[in-house]
C-alpha cells in the first residue's frame, strides 16, 4: 500500500514538472492557415544595408512576360513593426497574382533597439521598394503608373507611408522616383501616433512626422481602410479621424466599419477575410486597376 501511495506521489511531481505545450501562434487566424503552404514564384533583392539584404517576394501571375505591362500589387505586413514577416501576407499577394497583377510582399528593417533600427528606418524601406519597383518596371512587367499598396496594422502604416512621408528616405536615393502608388488598401491601420493612438512611446517626439493622421493633404491616392470598432490596439477613431481629414482635403476615401471587430478582425475567419477581398476588388475595380 505504501509502494502504491509513494507511486502516485511520485507520478503526480512529474506530471507537475512536464513542461505545458506552447500554445501555437496564431493557431485560430484563418490567414495564418492559408499563407502557410504558399511559396512565392522567386526572391528580390531590392536594397542592401550594411551586411543586410532586403527582398521583395514575388507573386507572379500566370502566363507574366517581362514585357508585360500589368497593375501591381504591394503588401506590407505588420507586427507593431518589431514582428512578424512577408510570409504573412501571402494570402493577400497569392489573391492578387491569381487575378492578373504582379504581386509583392515586402521584407523590411523590424525595429529594434538592439540594432538601432527605428520606424524611421522602416518607412525608409519600404519606400526605397516602391521605388525599385518603379525603376524595375519594364523589366518585372509593371505598369509604374498602376501601383496599388496595402498592409495591415503597422504594415498598413508603411504602406501609407509611401504616399505621405516624403522627406523620409534613404540617404542617397533618387528622391525624384515617386513612392506613391495609384491606390492604398489599409487594414485596420496605425493611422495615428499620437498618445490616444498607437506607436508614440516606439517612435519618440518626433511621433507626428509619422502620423498619418496628422498628415493629411490634397493629392493623395484614392483610399479605402478597413477598420474595426472595437480596436483597442490601434483606436477606431484614428482611423475616422484620417478619412474625415482625407474627404475635407478633397480626396478619395472609403471608410470600411466593422461594428465591434477588434484588432486582425478581418484575418480571422473566411468570411471576413472574402468579405475584405471582395470589398477590395470592387475598389479596384473603379479606379481600373484590376482587369
Amino acid at each position: 500500500m505504501i509502494r502504491i501511495l509513494l507511486y502516485i506521489v511520485l507520478a503526480s511531481v512529474a506530471a507537475a514538472q512536464t513542461p505545458t505545450p506552447p500554445k501555437t501562434k496564431q493557431a485560430n487566424d484563418y490567414v495564418a492557415t492559408l499563407a502557410a503552404p504558399l511559396k512565392p514564384t522567386r526572391q528580390l533583392v531590392y536594397k542592401k544595408v550594411a551586411d543586410r539584404e532586403l527582398q521583395l517576394h514575388v507573386f507572379q501571375p500566370e502566363g507574366w512576360k517581362a514585357s508585360d505591362k500589368r497593375a501591381c500589387y504591394v503588401t506590407i505586413h505588420g507586427g507593431g513593426w518589431t514582428g512578424m514577416g512577408p510570409e504573412r501576407m501571402y494570402p493577400f499577394a497569392d489573391h492578387y497574382a491569381k487575378l492578373g497583377l504582379m504581386s509583392f510582399s515586402v521584407q523590411y528593417r523590424l525595429a529594434s533597439a538592439k540594432t538601432n533600427t527605428t520606424v524611421f528606418d522602416c518607412v525608409k524601406d519600404v519606400r526605397s521598394a516602391l521605388r525599385y519597383i518603379r525603376i524595375h518596371a519594364s523589366e518585372l512587367g509593371i505598369d509604374p503608373d498602376k501601383i496599388i499598396v496595402s498592409g495591415g496594422s503597422a504594415g498598413g502604416h508603411l504602406a501609407a507611408a509611401t504616399a505621405m512621408f516624403d522627406t523620409v528616405n534613404e540617404e542617397g536615393e533618387d528622391t525624384k522616383i515617386s513612392t506613391t502608388p495609384s491606390a492604398l488598401i489599409l487594414l485596420f491601420p496605425v493611422i495615428d501616433t499620437s498618445k490616444e493612438g498607437y506607436g508614440n512611446a516606439r517612435i519618440g517626439e518626433r511621433w507626428k512626422e509619422l502620423s498619418p493622421a496628422h498628415n493629411v493633404r490634397a493629392g493623395l491616392p484614392p483610399t479605402i481602410t478597413f477598420h474595426g470598432t472595437g480596436d483597442i490596439t490601434t483606436p477606431f477613431k484614428g482611423a475616422q479621424i484620417f478619412h474625415d481629414a482625407m474627404l475635407k482635403a478633397g480626396n478619395r476615401s472609403e471608410l470600411v466599419v466593422n461594428e465591434g471587430g477588434a484588432h486582425g478582425y478581418l484575418m480571422r475567419t473566411k468570411p471576413l477575410f472574402d468579405e475584405c477581398l471582395m470589398k477590395s476588388d470592387a475598389f479596384l475595380k473603379s479606379l481600373s486597376l484590376l482587369p
